[in-house]
């Protein structure tokens, strides 16, 4: 029986672009896949008549030998020559490729891309590592550099990295031919794992090197200058791209995550770029008021004018004096938080003054106090009604 024109299969027209011909392929080969057909032969046939149009017309070299030659282009007929298995079979490894070809033309635009052919796709890179850094309050308002002393692995320097004795370049291993991948097909289904002879790495080294055992890298401890910048918060998470472990045989590194704590503050207590300083003050002085002097983060001191009756809970705010903006030359502010304290373990004297400025308030109609005598007024107004 003829075969059928490979255009016709895909129903695209002889002019169709790589994209169309694509789509057109996808639309069919899923309509068609035997998992939405069980025990339709007639499925099955049509299926592996478009995986065989498609594998010949997605290649630019076959297609034009086949717009040239037609089907005579690979049966062995024809000017191209015999292609041993035929194009797109199922009957040995050249069809699992086309299986697989099949599942990434599919499903590697939905996924946002195949699964990148042209080679391991990363295998043996270093692991990332974390570390810790614990910072004063006043380092994180101006920064640091922290020496980090990491235990990891590094390139191991007798054989620069390649893992083979000399530093000779490891070569392309036999079994997966580079792909650090092996394929076999199972009826329908295409089973991928990781090449056993490379470990995935699509290398082998001939000769190890005795130093690292052809590994490529060493376990050492490693010390970091890691710039931590002014403003940096409690738990924030900072990245230093390649510092991590070194990769397999020349694989690119990993990554080292520095996870930052910043100690409680003594008199400061920090919410974002704003700090908060609890100032108690003698009662004397929040009733006659007065200028007070209060730490700033610096290290210097800032003068604060404290308004006469002031009361506890009130805040005084001094501009620009909280903690350095990540990444920016803005500073928060700093509020100063009053607590009136009340006077303990008098002397004889004080109590007599006291008891005179209680019974000279008293005298002016308790004016000294309106927030006390407000409430007393209002707690007798209250049990007069109940009476």
């Amino acid at each position: 029986m003829a075969k059928q024109d490979f255009y016709a299969v895909l129903g695209a027209a002889r002019d169709a672009s790589a994209d169309d011909l694509k789509k057109a392929y996808r639309k069919l080969a899923m309509q068609y896949h035997p998992d939405r057909n069980p025990g339709d032969k007639k499925a099955e046939a049509k299926f592996k008549e478009l995986n065989e149009a498609y594998d010949v017309l997605k290649d630019p070299e076959k297609r034009a030998a086949y717009d040239r030659f037609g089907h005579a282009a690979f049966d062995g007929s024809g000017g191209a020559g015999p292609r041993p298995g035929g194009p797109g079979g199922f009957g040995g490894f050249q069809g699992a490729g086309s299986f697989a070809d099949m599942f990434d033309d599919i499903f590697g635009d939905l996924m946002g891309g195949g699964r990148g052919r042209g080679g391991p796709g990363g295998a043996g890179r270093g692991a990332d590592l974390q570390t810790r850094v614990e910072l004063s309050l006043e380092e994180a308002f101006a920064g640091k550099k922290a020496t980090l002393r990491v235990p990891t692995a590094i390139a191991c320097e007798a054989c620069k990295g390649s893992g083979s004795e000399g530093g000779a370049a490891p070569q392309t291993c036999g079994s997966c031919n580079g792909a650090g991948k092996i394929r076999a097909q199972q009826g329908f289904f295409l089973i991928e794992r990781t090449c056993p002879t490379c470990g995935g790495t699509g290398k082998v080294v001939k000769d190890p090197c005795k130093v690292c055992a052809g590994a490529g890298r060493v376990q050492r401890e490693r010390t970091l200058n890691v710039d931590i910048p002014a403003g940096v918060e409690d738990g924030t998470r900072m990245r230093v791209s390649g510092a991590g472990e070194a990769g397999l045989r020349g694989a690119p590194p990993g990554d080292l995550y520095v996870n930052v704590m910043v100690r409680p503050h003594k008199l400061f207590q920090r919410e974002g770029a704003n700090l908060y300083c609890r100032v108690p003050l003698r009662m004397t002085s929040a009733a006659l008021g007065g200028a007070i002097e209060v730490p700033t983060i610096e290290g210097g001191r800032a003068k604060v004018t404290i308004n006469a009756g002031t009361q506890t809970g009130d805040q005084f705010r001094l501009r620009g004096k909280g903690m350095t903006q990540l990444n920016s030359a803005a500073r928060g502010d700093l509020y100063i938080q009053v607590a009136v304290e009340t006077p303990m373990n008098l002397t004889k004297k004080q109590q007599e003054l006291l008891r005179a400025f209680e019974e000279e308030a008293e005298k002016a109609g308790d004016k000294s106090s309106p927030e006390s005598a407000g409430f007393f007024a209002k707690m007798r107004e209250f049990f007069e009604g109940k009476s």
